[in-house]
């Protein structure tokens, strides 16, 4: 149920607000139809979410065209000219680069990128955020950028290095597919980071957009001899904190 200033809200009022057929009347009728109560301090709160979740599913899929390379981190590689590749195969945004014009590279130059899903699913938070919220906002929000592994996120995306229960999915959410007798020659099949886009299928970077019952099959044939345990999508969600992202996109944006 949606609870918004401390009253439930029914779903036809606020199914009213969005397009019939989009990620937001989606979200609605989960959120309406759950038992869990999900709080928004106002509508706007509300909205915020929605449209976040909405350009969440929207980055995934562009940069799923995009043509971004897949490697591990030793093999990794940038545009030199927004980032500079770490030792460890990170990328740090270059030093006088604007920020959202850097993000926005990878998804229109992505055959000059290669990086393994973890890192993608970054690129994502970060391209849907710029889409939104537009270079101004987005520039104040992330004076720096490093790309790589969940230990580097800024306060305003940690929650997205998170996998909490959850008592439901929603388009946008990251879900993950543990591979748990992964073969120990490649390392980077132990799981496959995912943004669930709505309709059933899943973007994770090295698979592509698929069904989860395919993304299961492509990492099963990557388990080691033996294995006993397949692949399986874990029943968990990583989610931004959207509404300190709400405050801060505003906050910014009108400094």
């Amino acid at each position: 149920m949606i609870i918004v200033g401390g009253r439930q809200v029914p779903e036809n009022e606020v199914m009213a607000r969005y397009p019939a057929r989009g990620i937001e009347a989606d979200c609605v009728r989960i959120l309406s139809g759950s038992a869990e109560e999900y709080i928004y301090k106002s509508i706007d709160a509300l909205d915020f979410e929605l449209s976040l979740r909405r350009e969440i599913v929207g980055a995934a899929a562009r940069l799923g065209r995009s043509g971004m390379n897949f490697a591990i981190f030793r093999q990794s590689f940038c545009n030199k000219q927004y980032w500079i590749r770490t030792a460890d195969g990170g990328f740090e945004l270059r030093r006088g680069a604007s920020p959202s014009e850097a993000v926005r590279d990878i998804f229109d130059n992505g055959r000059a990128y290669g990086t393994e899903c973890a890192t993608a699913m970054q690129i994502v938070y970060y391209g849907a955020l710029s889409f939104l919220v537009g270079d101004g906002a987005f520039n104040g929000m992330f004076g720096t950028i490093s790309l790589m592994d969940w230990q580097r996120l800024p306060e305003l995306l940690q929650e997205t290095g998170l996998l909490r229960p959850a008592a439901d999915a929603l388009p946008g959410d990251r879900r993950y597919f543990a591979n748990p007798d992964v073969k120990l020659m490649t390392p980077e099949w132990q799981g496959e980071n995912v943004i669930d886009m709505g309709d059933g299928t899943y973007y994770g970077h090295g698979l592509g957009r698929a069904y989860g019952g395919d993304i299961i099959a492509g990492l099963n044939r990557n388990r080691r001899i033996g294995a006993s345990r397949g692949a399986y999508l874990m029943p968990t969600a990583g989610r931004p904190d959207f509404a300190l992202l709400e405050v801060r996109s505003q906050r910014t944006d009108n400094n």
